[in-house]
């Protein structure tokens, strides 16, 4: 494994000890930089700068020279001596600057002939625009920035200084069109406008009907300046001119203006020197990492070329692009893909009374991201010391309003009397002016949002006249009739337009508002809700059965019946159903039969009194304490839930929320809509998950609120999507409307005004200012949350019941009553027919007991009558031939005409001679027709005497 490891390393130090006898032995590789000068004296600065360079070559085996001629004002001159003098020499790159007696004339012929060969040129002193054109000037470079970058250094000042509007004075050349397209390019990204471009033609000398409009404009920053404008007191107080470097340099600059001067921008001989020092610093880099091994391939004559394909100028060209210099005398040097420098650095001048004075810095020679720093000492122009607004700030505004109840009411003039008639509220003249007719109608608005303007008008200080808006809506971005482009309508588009600065009304913010306007903070957050018709509930007859539902009162009922069933067997086979009552002589109490065992279990769950029947045995009782205590539950349940559904029982929407499946799956029986050209419309267009909801209200859109409200109303439509204060406020006012589910789409009601308007600030920090000291919330309180006395408070009271929620428990007594009357009829009828029946048995027992009375009373005659008749055989003897009878009198008789013979029976009257019998009284029989009879029985009457006469064995 180790000598795997040292292999490589003893092959790295051989080619490193063979480059290196190589570099000692072989001859180095010739580098020439050749130089197009403006003086001798810059061709010695070149030829020492370039000589240094192999001082600082270490290891790598390279050698630079050089070679320069001081540059032809005469182009194609130029071009000659560089082909004759320089590019004859084979040389790897270029050093360009300026032709003798000023930097005026650009090196073009230079820069052409060296692309052509591939030769990258590094320019010192060129600073025109076309250089960074790379389809013309393939291979040039430079160190110094061209003009066209002064537009960095202006947006930078404007963010410092935090203006944002200007207005730009510009040359119709290429170099004006150039530094107006960068300075529009970076301002759209930082928020700053142009608010209005002026263009010369260049070489003019008079610019004084070109400044004629300036002061009508709302901008006080002018880019750059002229001498016109201190004629047309343009370099008053409250404007600012910044200058381009060109014009900084002349001598009848204004007191006042600022300008720019690059750092470094003529010095010659420091640029020749940075040049020198960033290409020694390329090749050297670029042979140390073997991307460039040769530079032979290059063209020692302008009569051939030796190559169309990679050269080492190319790469040289590359390596250029990609190096930096940090140490370089006039700042870091780096270069973009336009081979124009990067991080230059620029010093502020100011022209004050004095002369011109350097007042700050832009740029940072040690670091990558530019810095600014500038001095509050500065003389503004008028001589001022304080920083101007940069603005015309127009303290008249013109305000924009639509009727939007409860922020905006409007009331036509001419009904109520002059504005400001009614004292108790703040009306504001608004009026009208049809852009079809030119018809003005007078009126008068007041509301939330007016009350707002007048605080914030206070606070801010302006003054204001207010109109409706022409359209009458909020504002939609469409197209217009017979145009190709969209514009802005309603609101909006009158602030786009510039026909209103401010919109104070229920205006939401969006996105698609904000591109093109600017907003104010929030004076109102609020969301989207619907407003729909109250559905009050139907109140039937059994209303009050709703706490529970059928399944349970079915169970509820069966379980009385299968407790009272259960009971009844509990006691009925318990050992200790039936028992005497201790220490007393009453009789055994009874065991509990199904009767009183209903009772008892329907007295239980209705919380009767129970009297009597109750359970007597253990077990019954236990099952009748656990009866109770489900009957407690069930009967509290009962009584909460019918609270509930009664006493607190509400109107309800017809829908739930904006998630309702009628809403979601919309069907012909169901509309609902908003209003058009609204944020609410803008709000479901953008979201792609309500687009189904969009396609389906875009056509029934009405064009405004009120229209909308009103055909909720009047059940035109069943649903409403509107601002969340708009909708609590008709709801609170009008009893039969009402709010359906929660908030969405939240967003904020804010103050619209022009985009980049000098007063959105300030109307912000105002409006926060309202907030802080709670007069939002009082404006709140007095026209949003202000409630109607004719509906009564939700939740404040419970509903007051009526018969209608009621009207089943009275019908449940007047079915008792019905039901008792209707069962005592049914009584009576069966104990008229149970009274017959008892009729005829009764007869039919008194005659049983009758028979019964007849035959015991015979058998007890004839008992008796054996009884005396056997008493009296015994005490009287027996006449054989006739017996004498002794009669009451004393005195003997017998019968008329009768004989009695011995052995002959007796009758009682024979033997008595009594004609009459009265039995002995009788014991009570159980009839009670009996009880209070006394039985005579005629001795001799023919029937009894017939019976008497019968065999003794009667019964």
């Amino acid at each position: 494994m180790a000598h795997k490891t040292i292999l490589p390393l003893i092959i790295i130090i051989h080619k490193l000890l063979v480059s290196e006898s190589q570099n000692i032995g072989s001859p180095p590789e010739i580098i020439t930089i050749g130089g197009v000068l403006s003086s001798k004296i810059a061709q010695m600065e070149f030829e020492k700068s370039v000589n240094n360079l192999n001082l600082l070559n270490g290891r790598i085996n390279l050698h630079f020279n050089s070679t320069s001629i001081i540059m032809d004002p005469n182009p194609i001159q130029s071009a000659i001596k560089l082909c004759d003098n320089v590019v004859s020499q084979g040389v790897q790159v270029m050093v360009v600057s300026h032709p003798p007696g000023g930097d005026s004339q650009p090196p073009i012929s230079v820069s052409y002939t060296c692309g052509f060969y591939q030769i990258p040129v590094i320019g010192i002193s060129a600073r025109d625009s076309a250089f960074s054109d790379k389809n013309v000037h393939p291979t040039f470079l430079r160190t110094v920035p061209p003009y066209f970058h002064q537009a960095d250094v202006w947006l930078e000042l404007l963010k410092h200084y935090g203006w944002k509007k200007v207005i730009f004075i510009h040359s119709m050349d290429e170099e004006g069109r150039m530094i107006l397209s960068r300075f529009q390019a970076l301002a759209e990204k930082e928020d700053i406008s142009v608010e209005e471009t002026i263009k010369y033609e260049a070489g003019d000398n008079s610019f004084e009907s070109l400044l004629t409009d300036i002061p009508s404009f709302e901008s006080r920053v002018i880019l750059p300046i002229s001498y016109e404008a201190t004629k047309r007191s343009l370099m008053g107080e409250g404007y600012v001119w910044i200058v381009s470097e060109q014009a900084m340099k002349a001598t009848n600059v204004p007191v006042g203006a600022l300008g720019l001067e690059l750092f470094n921008a003529t010095a010659e001989n420091v640029h020749i020197k940075d040049a020198v020092t960033i290409i020694g610093k390329t090749i050297r880099n670029l042979f140390k990492n073997d991307n460039l091994t040769t530079v032979s391939d290059v063209s020692n004559s302008c009569k051939n070329r030796k190559s169309l394909g990679e050269t080492s100028g190319k790469i040289i060209y590359r390596g250029l692009l990609k190096e930096r210099l940090d140490n370089a005398i006039t700042g870091q040097i780096t270069f973009n893909n336009d081979g124009d420098r990067l991080n230059p650095i620029y010093y502020f001048k100011n022209r004050q009374p004095m002369g011109i004075v350097p007042v700050g810095y832009f740029g940072n020679k040690e670091a990558m991201v530019p810095a600014l720093d500038i001095s509050d000492n500065i003389t503004w122009p008028g001589n001022i010391n304080t920083k101007p607004k940069g603005l015309n700030i127009v303290t008249h505004l013109e305000v924009v309003t639509l009727e939007a109840k409860p922020f905006v009411h409007t009331r036509l003039r001419s009904e109520g009397g002059p504005c400001g008639s009614d004292k108790e509220k703040f009306e504001l003249p608004c009026n009208h002016v049809n852009m079809s007719t030119n018809v003005t109608t007078e009126y008068c608005c007041w509301g939330y949002c007016m009350e707002m303007l007048r605080e914030i008008s206070q606070m801010v200080n302006f003054t204001y006249d207010v109109h409706i808006s022409h359209d009458k809506t909020f504002g939609s971005f469409e197209k217009r009739r017979g145009s190709k482009t969209k514009q802005w309508n309603g609101m909006v588009g009158e602030l786009v337009s510039k026909q209103a600065d401010l919109i104070v009304a229920p205006l939401t913010i969006n996105p698609e508002r904000a591109n093109y306007i600017d907003f104010s903070k929030p004076f109102k957050y609020q969301g989207l809700i619907i407003l729909v018709k109250k559905t009050a509930k139907s109140s039937n007859l059994a209303s009050f059965l709703q706490p529970f539902q059928d399944t349970l009162w079915i169970l509820v009922g069966l379980s009385v019946h299968v407790v009272a069933l259960v009971l009844y067997l509990l006691d009925r086979f318990s050992p200790f159903g039936r028992f005497k009552l201790a220490k007393s002589d009453d009789t055994e109490e009874d065991a509990l039969n199904l009767s009183s065992a209903m009772w008892f279990a329907w007295g239980v769950l209705l919380n009767s009194g129970i009297g009597e029947g109750t359970p007597r045995s253990f077990s019954a009782r236990v099952l009748g304490m656990v009866w109770a205590g489900f009957a407690m539950i069930i009967v509290a349940s009962y009584t909460a839930n019918l609270a509930a559904f009664l006493v607190l029982d509400r109107p309800e929407a017809s829908i739930t929320g904006i998630d309702d499946a009628r809403l979601r799956n919309p069907n012909e029986n169901f509309n609902y809509s908003t209003v058009k050209n609204s944020a609410v419309e803008m709000y479901f267009k953008r979201q792609v998950e309500l687009s189904t909801m969009y396609r389906q209200m875009e056509e029934r859109n009405y064009l405004t609120a009120e229209d909308a409200i009103d055909a909720v109303r009047n059940n035109k439509l069943d649903a409403f999507i509107w601002d969340s204060s708009r909708l609590e406020y008709e709801a609170a006012k009008d009893c039969d409307l009402i709010v359906a589910g929660e908030l969405f789409g939240r967003s904020g009601l804010g103050v619209g005004l022009q985009k980049r308007s000098p007063w959105t600030h300030d109307i912000s920090m105002a409006i926060l200012g309202l907030h802080e000291k709670g007069k939002m919330e009082q404006l709140d309180n007095e026209w949003i949350l202000k409630e109607s006395s004719e509906c009564p408070l939700e939740g404040s009271a419970p509903a007051t019941l009526g018969l209608t929620n009621m009207a089943g428990v009275f019908m449940m007594v007047a079915g008792g009553i019905v039901a008792g009357v209707f069962l005592i009829f049914v009584e009576i009828t069966y104990k008229r027919y149970r009274g017959l029946k008892e009729k005829e048995l009764e007869l039919a027992r008194n005659a049983a007991d009758r028979w019964r009375g007849n035959i015991e009373k015979r058998r007890t005659l004839r008992q008796t009558l054996q009884r005396q008749r056997d008493e009296q055989f015994a005490a009287i003897p027996i006449n054989m031939k006739g017996i004498p009878l002794n009669t009451n009198d004393g005195s003997n008789s017998s019968m008329q005409g009768e004989t009695h013979y011995p052995g002959k029976r007796l009758s009682y009257t024979e033997a008595t001679g009594s004609k009459l019998y009265s039995p002995p009284p009788q014991p009570s029989l159980p009839s009670a027709s009996s009880q209070s009879e006394s039985r005579s029985v005629t001795i001799n009457n023919p029937a009894y005497g017939d019976l008497m006469s019968q065999d003794d064995n009667f019964v």
